[in-house]
């Protein structure tokens, strides 16, 4: 069982930076693909960003590339998600999310653990 825990988010202004961090445990960590997601009122999960098991790709949704970069250590089984120049459009729950059954996707029913998200506020 593979288990995520967000860290990370809070309330920033516009224009600012913010960095979450997902701890996972359980699996093995290294032959997991990553990726963020979020979710604002009344819309679907969004793929924000992914990364590949090795950390060698990685993907951006158009709306964020740029601007925040996807990073994993595998050293300390952790993914990152660097937020910077945010909107407020971009205020979100933001989840992170691990897939076993691939080693990079963007499909978002292929990943099968989820994290419980953090809130990311931008005010204008």
């Amino acid at each position: 069982q593979v288990q995520l825990v967000e860290s990370g988010g809070g309330v920033v202004q516009a224009g600012g930076s913010l960095r979450l961090s997902c701890a996972v445990s359980g699996g093995t960590f290294s032959t997991l693909a990553l990726g963020w997601f979020r979710r604002t009122p009344g819309k679907e999960r969004d793929l924000v960003a992914i990364i590949s098991w090795t950390g060698g790709s990685t993907r951006y949704a158009d709306f964020v590339q740029g601007r925040f970069t996807i990073s994993r250590d595998n050293s300390k089984n952790t993914v990152s998600l660097e937020m910077n120049s945010l909107r407020p459009e971009d205020t979100a729950v933001y989840y992170c999310a691990a897939s076993t059954v691939a080693t990079m996707t963007d499909k978002i029913d292929w990943y099968d653990y989820w994290g419980q998200g953090t809130q990311v506020t931008v005010s204008s």
